[in-house]
């Protein structure tokens, strides 16, 4: 026990310094991880396969044993990673100013798939895209010493949404696809399976959750199991290849989440079973409040240090947009 105690005690240390380096400013994306536990292994090619039912579920991550060195960097659409002038202009200020990781998005929240995915279901809605080279991108990137981020969105997806003929929400048309759709469950797993083979160093997860919108109640169980029973089936069939990070809602980091009443249903205890690390959004221009959205330092600052307090492994990303707060 006095050892647990201990240990415990020292990884708070860590995370409050690694807490000053993520409050050096609102001007860049950054973040603090750890290098993988284990190299990727190849994998053959994903294809849409039904699941293979478990009764023993796999154990999920022991939170005590993953070690965060600090890394700093920024995220890029693929667009932007497939234009060699823009690239090179990216990469050259991110080296003068220290960064050394780099977010690629493999699959966006239009529904595009922006490299040569072999998936069939890519190819029958027309999301693939073959924008990235990434057989020659991150070779050279990797040369260069950057850690790379491969990033999946997931029921955010338009494409598919209207393959599916999934339901519009309140809110928007028909965007967004049900995190209980198996049919939505497995063309992301195959995907996820995929990218894992390709030779990024992390594969991180955003839009894992129900659109937003309603009253803040006890009445979401069910979406939040439904998440969490997700997040089990990409646990077990990717975490063996390739790490796994997830972003989350910034607003999910208050003590008032661990109540399990918003209607997204994302849990922070619950990702950090899955993930090595999390990322919440910490975006000032998303709170309704004058007073958070006027104190940007501030408002990053009292959230990440509600979510430190709940023992979880933290990589936020910081605003580098101009909405609806200060820019002076």
């Amino acid at each position: 026990m006095k050892n647990e105690l201990q240990h415990r005690q020292q990884r708070k240390r860590r995370r409050i310094a690694a807490l000053g380096l993520v409050l050096v400013g609102l001007s860049i994306l950054l973040f603090v991880l750890t290098q993988p536990e284990r190299p990727a292994q190849p994998v053959s090619q994903a294809a849409l396969v039904p699941a293979v039912k478990r009764t023993t579920p796999t154990p999920p991550l022991d939170s005590s044993s993953r070690g965060l060195p600090r890394i700093r960097g920024v995220y890029l659409p693929a667009a932007v990673a497939a234009n060699p002038k823009k690239l090179q202009e990216i990469v050259e200020n991110a080296k003068r100013v220290g960064f050394n990781a780099l977010v690629i998005d493999v699959k966006d929240n239009h529904g595009i798939v922006a490299y040569d995915t072999k998936v069939p279901l890519a190819q029958k809605i027309g999301a693939r895209v073959d924008l990235l080279k990434l057989g020659e991108l991150l070779p050279q990137l990797k040369k260069l010493g950057f850690y790379l981020i491969a990033r999946q969105v997931v029921f955010y997806d338009p494409k598919l949404a209207r393959y599916l003929n999934a339901l519009p929400t309140e809110r928007e048309p028909q965007r967004w696809v049900s995190p209980t759709d198996v049919r939505a469950q497995e063309y992301n797993l195959a995907i996820a399976a995929e990218v894992a083979s390709l030779g990024f160093d992390e594969l991180q997860f955003d839009y894992i959750r129900w659109p937003d919108g309603g009253a803040y109640k006890p009445i979401y169980t069910e979406r939040y199991a439904a998440i969490e029973r997700f997040l089990q089936r990409l646990f077990e069939r990717v975490r063996p290849k390739i790490r796994l990070s997830a972003d989350v809602f910034g607003r999910t980091l208050w003590n008032w989440n661990t109540k399990q009443i918003d209607p997204i249903g994302q849990h922070l205890e619950t990702f950090d079973k899955f993930f090595d690390v999390l990322s919440p959004m910490v975006y000032p221009s998303h709170y309704e409040t004058e007073e958070l959205r006027s104190d940007p330092y501030g408002t990053v600052k009292k959230a990440l240090e509600s979510g430190l307090k709940r023992d979880l492994k933290l990589r936020p990303f910081l605003q580098a947009f101009e909405m609806r707060i200060p820019t002076r």
